[in-house]
């Protein structure tokens, strides 16, 4: 899918993995991205799992032309639910947009079914005509960014716990009694 002659790329096939790295500017800033291409066969399904548990985001791609890839879908979000972090995102994209319509098995809406009943976003790309591809990384990027951001913003945030308060009503405004548990 990564057409762009700009990716440092090695491939190891022998246990389906294909490894990039592309630095891109995002809202002025450079970031660096890794991109661990699993292999959707059968074959390579344990090994590739092991590449979740690491990953900050995950592109779902299937073949317009080939229904049995976009039916695959739902046995890959349920393995990255099983294996990834809880917040990873995730992209669906259908690939081979550029195919002629009658070479077509599974339609546009179809696609944007299946990620609306995720809660994800959509694309359809084009390897070959380099269709989408930069926005889906482009926005996998800045859905990560964002994510990130908002953590850190929400453990800046000074988290007051308050135990034990009175309730003022029950209590006449008095402090409840200490318990007898506590040597008192």
């Amino acid at each position: 899918m990564l057409s762009d002659g700009s990716f440092t790329t090695s491939f190891i096939t022998t246990i389906g993995i294909d490894f990039k790295i592309r630095t891109i500017e995002l809202d002025g800033k450079r970031i660096k991205l890794q991109i661990w291409d699993t292999a959707g066969q059968e074959r390579f399904r344990t090994i590739t799992t092991a590449y979740y548990r690491g990953a900050m985001g995950i592109l779902l791609v299937y073949d317009v032309t080939d229904e049995s890839s976009f039916n695959n879908i739902r046995n890959w979000i349920r393995n990255i639910e099983q294996h990834a972090s809880d917040n990873v995102n995730k992209i669906l994209v259908g690939n081979k947009a550029d195919m002629d319509e009658s070479k077509r098995a599974v339609p546009t809406s179809k696609g944007q079914a299946l990620a609306d009943e995720y809660g994800i976003k959509f694309f359809e790309t084009s390897a070959k005509t380099n269709l989408n591809v930069e926005q889906v990384f482009f926005s996998i990027a800045r859905d990560i960014k964002q994510r990130l951001a908002d953590t850190d913003s929400r453990a800046e945030q000074p988290q007051t716990i308050k135990i034990n308060q009175p309730d003022q009503g029950a209590a006449g405004g008095q402090l409840a009694q200490k318990s007898a548990c506590c040597g008192s």
